[in-house]
């Protein structure tokens, strides 16, 4: 499954599944480009791969375009582009309010669509290019505590199958991947949050596995890696859930 010197572009890749999904593709021969807010943690995995960090905030298109652009001119055109650049806020909706509907739609939904703007236009130009949306079972079964959250994923499920659609004819594919409760900071956030309650939240979403446990962030990163590759090369459009068996459709 290589992807000997194929310029990769991984969106929140400093830590959880980015890191993960960054080792993979480093591992299979990929020049990885790490873009995260936290820009500490993307040099030191950048100088772990021999790859690249940019600071970048997906919910600023500025931030976005300067980034490629930086990423562009070290090591190339992007070639794989994984947005897996996430957050949210558990809260109950009732609780919520514009500045956490903002937040989480902006870097989870608008930020994908930013991100793929910036680099879909010179795939299409080589007619080469695989892209790789990190949604959640959240968005295909929704999550209580997560409702923002899990319309944000629902968008990005949406959004891959359109630009599939629009990006075939360029020989471009655009897939993602639904995971379930992973062993992230994101998941691990719930308790923190929201106490007793998120610990039995998050008991339940694993409990609602049929393979009843948590899934790692390693796990997730092979089935990305794999819809990166050209071993995916007739499949576009797809969601793949990496949930344990949480839903199956």
């Amino acid at each position: 499954m290589t992807l000997e010197d194929t310029v990769a572009l991984v969106t929140g890749g400093a830590s959880g599944i980015g890191a993960a999904t960054a080792r993979r593709l480093a591992a299979e021969g990929a020049r990885v480009a790490i873009g995260d807010v936290a820009e500490d943690g993307a040099r030191e995995l950048a100088g772990e791969l021999d790859g690249l960090a940019v600071a970048m905030d997906v919910a600023d298109t500025a931030s976005v375009r300067a980034a490629v652009a930086q990423i562009e001119e070290r090591l190339g055109p992007v070639e794989v582009l994984i947005n897996n650049a996430g957050t949210d806020r558990f809260a109950f909706f009732v609780n919520t309010d514009e500045e956490l509907w903002d937040l989480v739609l902006g870097v989870n939904l608008r930020g994908t669509i930013a991100v793929t703007h910036a680099v879909l236009g010179g795939m299409q130009e080589r007619r080469r290019g695989a892209i790789v949306n990190v949604a959640s079972e959240a968005g295909r079964v929704g999550s209580p505590g997560s409702v923002v959250y899990s319309s944000a994923k629902a968008g990005v499920i949406g959004f891959t199958k359109a630009i599939a659609r629009e990006s075939a004819r360029y020989r471009v594919r655009c897939n993602a991947v639904a995971p379930g409760p992973i062993e992230t900071p994101l998941l691990n956030a719930a308790p923190l949050v929201l106490g007793e309650l998120g610990e039995r939240l998050k008991r339940a979403m694993v409990d609602s596995t049929a393979l009843g446990r948590s899934g790692q962030p390693e796990e997730v990163a092979a089935a990305i890696t794999f819809l990166a590759s050209e071993e995916a090369s007739y499949v576009t459009g797809q969601t793949l859930g990496v949930s344990g068996g949480l839903s199956m459709w």
